[in-house]
């Protein structure tokens, strides 16, 4: 995501390191390769000329020919400017209400089915929320089936109606389900077409003006660039949203639609897609988007993420193991399963700052760790709870059952060892002997 734009600025702001004097002429040479940058990440001429032109002006007011670094200083506004053209504040959904009803409209193929599942499920573990989903799509072939799939994966009730082909009364019917049935939140998905038009847009405007919406989200395919936001503003002008998710943001997109959605129908990214799972969604935050545009990370996601998988209790349990140099394999399985729940590998390294641009061209697979489970699972559980019994017969039998060869083995169960030497330092007065070690390896 963004890889392109995080280069091509990352280069524009280069123009202005190492020079011996900063002049406009520098100056402008940068600007012209931001607005560059942002053409060919989709982004509409128009648009680049005037992000590039508030640049600009902010740069020369900063004194940017006379700071100390003025490549950092242009970077600074340059994300601040960023941020506001992508809505400035992270916006939230509006759930109130008993029920609370919130419409999806998009394109067909733009990921409203799945967004819709996906958007039950964050409600349902994230805010604690009853969501029921409603099959409102009455004529793509297998649409309710779809949603039926998705429903069962989460736990999510799903209203249909088989012999009925009347999407408005749909809707209004499963309203009344949910109140009669303590369900606080209904998600009504609809039909998409290929192309806008008119009896589409009648028919989702029919649905509005039927059940009253607390909110209604356009999704939108990220890969689609240019054409998503003029497919936004044609149903902006007839629906007046109050958001837009886009999805498929983790694929090969250069970022236009991301950058300029905002600005063109004035109305905020609420939620991007990242990926196929259930849990691949995240609230948008336009601030952290700079940074991760600019190559900057983005820690605070990350930590929120880590959060949603922190249990207080095991944690003081392990806490617990590890000063008592009781920290086994079971323990590390669970790690590693925390770990996977939290998203795509390569995106979450991806939010350390410095270490995105490191990896960006390296192929980090989301098996990445299945070889090390399949070796786990490959122990008996006494080997997993004692790994001190892993003699030399023990690790070729392991290796055979998990199809790997006994380096690989080897390798983990010291890699195992050395970490279980490093978290019990931490944990018990680590602090001084941690330091003392890395001085002596300063020498």
């Amino acid at each position: 995501m963004f890889e392109g734009l995080t280069d091509k600025l990352d280069r524009s702001f280069k123009i202005l390191k190492g020079q011996g004097r900063i002049t406009e002429i520098n100056v402008a040479e940068s600007i012209k390769e931001i607005r560059k940058a942002l053409i060919e990440a989709d982004v509409s001429y128009k648009i680049a000329k005037s992000f590039t032109s508030d640049v600009k002006e902010k740069a020369l007011g900063a004194n940017v020919l006379t700071a100390i670094k003025p490549g950092e200083l242009m970077t600074k506004i340059v994300h601040q400017e960023l941020a506001a053209l992508m809505g400035g504040e992270q916006a939230d959904i509006d759930i109130k209400g008993k029920p609370a009803v919130i419409l999806i409209a998009g394109l067909q193929g733009s990921g409203k089915t799945t967004f819709s599942a996906k958007l039950a499920n964050y409600l349902k573990s994230k805010h604690g929320r009853s969501p029921l989903l409603v099959a409102g799509d009455v004529y793509r072939p297998a649409a309710v089936e779809q949603l039926k799939v998705l429903g069962g994966q989460i736990g999510v009730e799903v209203y249909s109606e088989e012999a009925s082909k009347n999407p408005v009364q749909i809707a209004k019917n499963a309203i009344k389900y949910a109140k009669e049935n303590s369900k606080n939140v209904v998600i009504v998905d609809t039909a998409g077409r290929l192309a806008v038009d008119e009896q589409m847009m009648n028919e989702i405007s029919s649905i509005k003006s039927a059940i009253n919406p607390n909110e209604i989200l356009f999704v939108v395919d990220a890969m689609t660039g240019q054409d998503a936001v003029n497919t936004a503003k044609a149903f902006n002008d007839k629906l007046d949203f109050d958001g837009v998710v886009l999805t498929k943001l983790d694929g090969d997109t250069r970022g236009g639609a991301a950058l300029t959605i905002k600005s063109v129908v004035n109305k905020p990214i609420k939620f991007v897609g990242i990926g196929e799972k259930m849990e691949a969604i995240d609230l948008f935050h336009p601030t952290r988007m700079a940074d991760r545009i600019l190559g900057m990370g983005d820690i605070v996601t990350l930590v929120e993420k880590a959060q949603e998988q922190y249990d207080v209790e095991e944690a003081r349990i392990l806490q617990k193991k590890i000063a008592k140099n009781q920290f086994n394999f079971n323990d590390f399985l669970k790690q590693i399963q925390q770990i996977k729940k939290m998203g795509n590998v390569k995106d979450l390294m991806g939010m350390i700052p410095g270490i995105g641009k490191a990896i960006k061209d390296t192929d980090i697979d989301d098996d990445a760790f299945k070889s090390i489970e399949a070796i786990i699972f490959s122990m008996t559980p006494e080997e997993r709870e004692n790994p001190k019994v892993l003699n030399g017969s023990r690790r070729k039998r392991i290796a055979r059952g998990a199809g790997s060869d006994i380096q690989e083995v080897n390798r983990l169960i010291k890699q195992f060892s050395e970490t279980s030497k490093m978290m019990k330092m931490m944990t018990s007065g680590g602090g001084r002997k941690m330091a003392n070690m890395m001085n002596q390896m300063k020498r």
